[in-house]
């Protein structure tokens, strides 16, 4: 009814002003729905509730039953809270964590395998920054190849989910903090970095004016926290589904590494057992005469 109201009286919403000199203004809304699965370890929690806290467009959601018809349920979810990007973690054997990076409604999706994951209070990082400030998004120059497609995916997706847009609704007008994406050898590092003045009072801010040093160099970067790697091992077309655009050849998953691992441990075990019992068999081979001068032997008789 207001909507209708509106449309007789003449009276225009808010989202439809322009600005002062008849320019459009652009709206990028870029929200992000947080969900996870069944089975996450307490660091696994830690570290959903990091990003939760860096962005501020973000919709921290309950965990998800089941683990079957993501293609449905996800994109279903993501769309009643207003969501067009989804970060789902996926936890496998209570040590296996996978986040999957989608674009809802109609994709890509990219699947990630997350290792070395430290969480802003496991690691005590001296950095910290406001809630609710908006992140800059940096990446690594090899995302720019464009020989390999996936990179440039890689980017154009991570720069929509952990990209905050100006006009989110829990958004605080500061900029204080980084989120680093740096690619190296096929995997995807991720910092979070405080932006940090090196002046800590007035009378060194008085002396870096009249020594008329750059505002660069007064800057230093402080690690934040969270920090994690991410393996990419596939790219699919749609949401949660579809065709496969790209597979990571050299990928290795956790499951087979462990089996190699135990292979190895037994390998090394049966040789051990082997040389214990080829000594018990060399001692008895080489058993040393009992000589008749001896006085075991002399004595004995």
């Amino acid at each position: 009814m207001s909507s209708i109201f509106k449309a007789l009286t003449g009276k225009k919403d808010r989202s439809s002003k322009v600005s002062s000199n008849d320019t459009p203004v652009s709206i990028n809304k870029q929200k992000t729905l947080l969900i996870s699965s069944r089975g996450l370890t307490s660091k696994n929690r830690h570290l959903i509730q990091n990003l939760h806290d860096l962005l501020p467009n973000t919709k921290n959601q309950h965990t998800l039953d089941t683990k079957k018809n993501l293609n449905s349920q996800l994109p279903e979810l993501a769309t009643i809270y207003n969501c067009n990007n989804i970060l789902y973690f996926e936890n496998r054997k209570h040590q296996d964590l996978y986040l999957w990076v989608s674009k809802n409604p109609n994709g890509p999706t990219i699947k990630f395998l997350l290792q070395d994951i430290h969480t802003a209070l496991e690691q005590q990082f001296l950095g910290n920054c406001l809630k609710g400030s908006r992140p800059i998004v940096l990446f690594d120059k090899s995302f720019n190849d464009p020989t390999n497609y996936q990179c440039m995916i890689f980017k154009e997706l991570l720069a929509h989910t952990f990209g905050v847009s100006p006009n989110s609704r829990k958004l605080k007008p500061f900029i204080d903090h980084i989120t680093l994406f740096s690619l190296i050898d096929g995997k995807i590092w991720v910092r979070n970095y405080e932006i940090q003045s090196k002046v800590k009072n007035l009378t060194e801010y008085e002396n870096s004016l009249e020594n008329e040093i750059d505002e660069n160099d007064d800057l230093q970067l402080i690690e934040l926290g969270p920090r994690f790697i991410m393996t990419p091992i596939l790219i699919l077309e749609g949401c949660f589904g579809g065709p496969k655009i790209w597979e990571n050849d050299n990928y290795v998953s956790p499951n087979s590494y462990r089996s190699f691992m135990k292979m190895e441990a037994a390998k090394q075990a049966i040789g051990r057992q082997e040389k214990k019992e080829q000594r018990k068999l060399n001692k008895r081979e080489n058993v040393i005469a009992a000589n008749e001068l001896s006085n075991e032997v002399v004595f004995k008789q």
